[in-house]
């Protein structure tokens, strides 16, 4: 991977992380558009969204620490576990669990099988169609999340651990999943961020393995690049998503995927892509 390669995937990474279009998708049809046929692999896919979920981080960090804080008081018994800061601590580690599990269990399949861009096309139309009936409920909902409950917890995460499929997009199927349990746009956007904190982190981190050894031809220095890069394009979305969201619906986006995966789908059945 060249550098100019690492640059653009690392804006497309960062644009498309936090919006319900499926990054692992567009960085996958990107490599294989622009750049010579060459999918960039799911360990680069996998570090680069350290940058972002960097973002979410500073982005949300006095959250973060207050949970944190909370949480860890809960484990000594300074803080009641009932606290709606230490509760939120255990549903991210409960709803993380089952990305965690899935991603373990189905790592060969998703750095092969799933990255078939027929699965991309079927899955940027099929989560299209979740989101619009999700989104349609969205304007009745009235859940916010200090009302999450335990059960919701390990929905939230079943609906994240989807996205292991390139296409399915991690913040539009957990956002999808909390509209139909009732929560309001805001609240199922903001919990889809810190859902993914440990997800993210845990799959970036373990794939680093993987950069520039004999199961990925890229290279550390591109890679680092598209990762900063990634970071601070994401850290200008999520400020632009949150304000967005909270006047807009996500109709904009079911027609944005149907649209990309068309397209996808003509240049497959044409030869320009090779799936």
């Amino acid at each position: 991977m060249g550098w100019f390669e690492a640059i653009v995937l690392g804006i497309v990474q960062g644009l498309t992380e936090f919006l319900p279009i499926s990054s692992s998708a567009h960085v996958s049809i990107a490599g294989q558009l622009f750049f010579q046929g060459r999918d960039p692999g799911a360990a680069f896919t996998a570090v680069t969204q350290l940058g972002t979920e960097t973002a979410v981080l500073v982005y949300f960090w006095h959250d973060i620490v207050r949970i944190i804080k909370a949480w860890l008081g809960s484990l000594t018994g300074r803080v009641e576990r009932g606290d709606p800061d230490a509760r939120m601590g255990w549903l991210v580690i409960i709803g993380s669990m089952p990305i965690v599990l899935l991603g373990l269990l189905l790592e060969d399949a998703i750095t092969t099988t799933f990255r078939s861009l027929w699965f991309t096309v079927a899955t940027l139309a099929g989560i299209a169609v979740v989101l619009y009936l999700a989104d349609r409920l969205a304007d009745r909902n009235t859940r916010e999340l200090d009302q999450l409950t335990w059960k919701h917890g390990v929905l939230f995460g079943l609906a994240q651990a989807c996205a292991l499929i390139p296409g399915v997009s991690r913040s539009g199927m957990t956002i999808s999943g909390g509209l139909f349990m009732g929560y309001t746009r805001v609240a199922a956007t903001r919990y889809s961020f810190l859902l993914a904190i440990p997800a993210v982190f845990g799959s970036g981190l373990y794939k680093l393995k993987d950069i520039g050894s004999g199961t990925d031809h890229t290279a550390w220095g591109p890679t680092i690049v598209a990762t900063i890069i990634a970071f601070f394009v994401g850290y200008a979305v999520i400020a632009w998503l949150i304000k967005f969201i909270s006047t807009h619906n996500f109709r904009g986006f079911v027609y944005y995927r149907l649209g990309i995966a068309a397209v996808v789908a003509g240049l497959l059945l044409a030869g320009v892509l090779q799936a």
